[in-house]
């Protein structure tokens, strides 16, 4: 029974006098920064965000004018596709819309949390 007793006194003595720094911490780093990421990062998302906007609209954009024309293939066929672009228009936009939501949410808001006051 003592010989387990004088092993813990023994850990404890020793973790009492042992000699320890901590490195790496946030009280020993410098955290100030210029804050140009919250200028950067808002304007990619947004560059980002007309791209994603933009690619699809170029696309479609020139079909529907084109289904417009009474001498496209489609019309003179008598199975008009102007019906077709309005729809991938609508949804396609809907869809941007909802993923352009999501990342301005996500990194706008992680951008203005941090702010300086």
């Amino acid at each position: 029974m003592d010989n387990v007793t004088s092993s813990q006194n023994v850990a404890l003595e020793k973790s009492a006098t042992e000699h320890r720094e901590a490195y790496g911490t946030a009280k020993t780093e410098s955290l100030r920064d210029n804050g140009l990421w919250r200028i950067i990062l808002p304007a990619f998302v947004l560059v980002c965000c007309l791209i994603l906007l933009s690619f699809p609209l170029i696309i479609l954009t020139p079909l529907f004018f084109n289904s417009l024309n009474s001498n496209a293939a489609a019309n003179l066929a008598n199975t008009p596709l102007t019906w077709l672009w309005i729809t991938m228009i609508i949804i396609e936009v809907g869809i941007i819309a909802i993923v352009i939501r999501g990342l301005i949410k996500i990194f706008m808001t992680t951008a203005d949390n941090y702010s300086s006051k």
